[in-house]
């Protein structure tokens, strides 16, 4: 295994939150089926999983490690920093580790990486200390963005009274699963979500939901921490786009949608003359550029057509919360 690695600046400072221990949690292994959306409430391995960064030999390195349950783990090491931050894109290394004296452990033909206590240490075959890389909290910076004036709030955390079938969770959450009362067009969209944890879960099985705007085109919501960046995956445009990049937090973190959608145009006889757009922010990063929406994204409840729609927060049978979702309507 090659490495490569990040350091940070004082530009970055508004991005990432400070480095922090990672507090231990409960030491009993998890049965398969083990899903948390309380971090409060999580397995031991839930300690070692997250991002890390340093510098090694002078260059920059991103490190994500990604709990798989029962002391299994995978590392993700991308040269250049990690994605938004420098990673280069399509290039990664990958390896599989296990938690072993303490430690989730990752070993490769030339290298070492031991990750305990906030810190991931690098190591040559031989035992040779080469490097410490730190584990970080990224904090989008849009997180918390208060609504502008004339914007349509249809959840501040006070009632899910703006959705049809809206569920507040006992944190005062919204919960997956549900469709606002209000229609629209045009518009800019402000959501925060949060994914669970469900390290034995994998694919579209490991904290799937969706953000539905006019109910037909949805952004893809799944744990796609660490995973290539796909259309199914989280900043995925659902079967028309894959993200730019893959700035998907892990599980349990409050991240950031933010769109700006152009409606599709019809002419008098109801035929479309112009196919909607859509710019998609992740986590503050554009990871989808005005792209073309040809069509309605994959079990769109709503069909394409020149009425206005819903905002639909799928429910996929997995437990996603959100907060602090408006709208700001264009004329």
């Amino acid at each position: 295994m090659k490495i490569t690695c990040l350091c940070l600046t004082a530009s970055l400072a508004a991005f990432f939150a400070a480095s922090v221990p990672i507090p231990a949690r409960a030491a009993d292994a998890p049965k398969k089926n083990f899903v948390s959306i309380n971090p409060a409430e999580v397995d031991a391995d839930y300690a070692f999983q997250g991002e890390y960064s340093g510098t090694l030999d002078a260059k920059k390195i991103g490190l994500q490690v990604i709990a798989q349950g029962g002391g299994k783990f995978r590392a993700v090491v991308i040269p250049g920093g990690l994605p938004g931050d420098g990673g280069e894109k399509g290039k990664r290394e990958e390896a599989d580790g296990e938690l072993k004296d303490g430690a989730a452990t990752f070993s490769g033909p030339e290298k070492k990486i031991a990750v305990k206590d906030g810190t991931a240490t690098v190591t040559s075959a031989d035992g040779k200390a080469l490097g410490e890389l730190k584990h970080l909290v990224r904090k989008s910076p849009t997180l918390g963005m208060a609504p502008p004036a004339g914007a349509v709030v249809l959840f501040d955390g006070k009632s899910a009274d703006a959705f049809q079938g809206g569920r507040l969770s006992p944190e005062g959450y919204l919960m997956e699963g549900c469709t606002s009362k209000q229609k629209f067009m045009s518009q800019t969209l402000h959501v925060e979500f949060m994914l669970p944890y469900m390290p034995f879960a994998r694919g579209q099985g490991r904290g799937n939901s969706g953000v539905y705007l006019q109910g037909r085109y949805e952004t893809q919501v799944l744990d796609s921490f660490g995973l290539l960046g796909k259309d199914n995956e989280t900043g995925g445009i659902y079967s028309i786009k894959a993200p730019d990049e893959n700035l998907c937090f892990p599980p349990l973190t409050w991240q950031t949608y933010d769109t700006e959608f152009t409606a599709a145009e019809y002419d008098a006889t109801g035929k479309k003359t112009k196919n909607p757009r859509m710019t998609v922010r992740l986590n503050g990063v554009v990871v989808q550029q005005d792209v073309e929406l040809p069509k309605t994204t994959t079990a769109a409840p709503v069909k394409e057509g020149p009425e206005p729609g819903p905002l639909y927060l799928q429910n996929h049978g997995n437990p996603v919360r959100f907060r602090n979702i408006w709208v700001v309507e264009k004329k």
